[in-house]
């Protein structure tokens, strides 16, 4: 005589199988398997097996997941490669100015002759503000001079290669300046990839930094933007 569903729910969970492969056999709502098998005492092997099972599941689930989200990724990639293939110097002119605006140095009241000085340590955007001022400003590269601002317990040698690397300069052109280290610090750059914080100078430029400034006030009453 063949034995009810539960009963055969019971024998197929203490033979080691998982709550997936009791219902691929026995169709019943996931809900009533549980409150058949919630006090079913296991062998120490077979809880092993399927504690196992679980993470392999997991695991599975997890690698599935990261592959649609890279999956995902290259398609808004994509996306936004065909939405930016027709770039022209005047979209590159205009993501320097607001590029500068976030990271540049302003002219204050106290310091009305403010030269250009860029600041960042992503390579990718110090990269781009040099680009747009040797190619849409029209920058001599003589005129352009480096700083690297970095703690003293850093790799130097390795910072300079990095930036030297990144502008296109010799090392040994880069300014270093030390920022002192604190014992108990809040930072997270302080790993392998730290290499400090990258400064571009163009030398005499207090009348470009005038311009940049003009062209900010320009986008802001474009936009109807409250001057304070």
């Amino acid at each position: 005589m063949k034995s009810d569903p539960k009963t055969q729910a019971i024998i197929l969970r203490r033979r080691g199988l998982t709550y997936s492969e009791i219902l691929a056999q026995i169709p019943v709502a996931k809900s009533t398997l549980s409150s058949w098998l919630h006090s079913v005492a296991l062998a120490k092997q077979t809880h092993r097996r399927l504690t196992k099972k679980k993470i392999l599941a997991q695991q599975r689930g997890a690698i599935a997941r990261h592959q649609q989200r890279l999956t995902l990724m290259d398609q808004i990639k994509n996306e936004a490669f065909q939405e930016m293939r027709e770039l022209n110097n005047d979209h590159l002119w205009l993501a320097g100015i607001m590029l500068y605006w976030a990271e540049g140095s302003k002219a204050k009241e106290h310091l009305v002759s403010q030269q250009v000085n860029f600041n960042n340590s992503d390579p990718k955007m110090i990269k781009v503000f040099l680009g747009w001022l040797l190619t849409i400003i029209k920058i001599p590269k003589n005129e352009i001079a480096f700083a690297l601002y970095i703690h003293n317990t850093a790799d130097i040698e390795k910072a300079l290669s990095f930036w030297a690397k990144t502008v296109s300069c010799d090392k040994r052109k880069i300014k270093v300046y030390f920022k002192e280290h604190k014992l108990k610090t809040g930072r997270k750059n302080t790993g392998i990839a730290y290499n400090g914080l990258l400064r571009i100078i163009v030398r005499k430029s207090t009348n470009l930094n005038r311009k940049i400034s003009a062209w900010v006030d320009h986008i802001c009453n474009y936009w109807g933007v409250v001057q304070w």
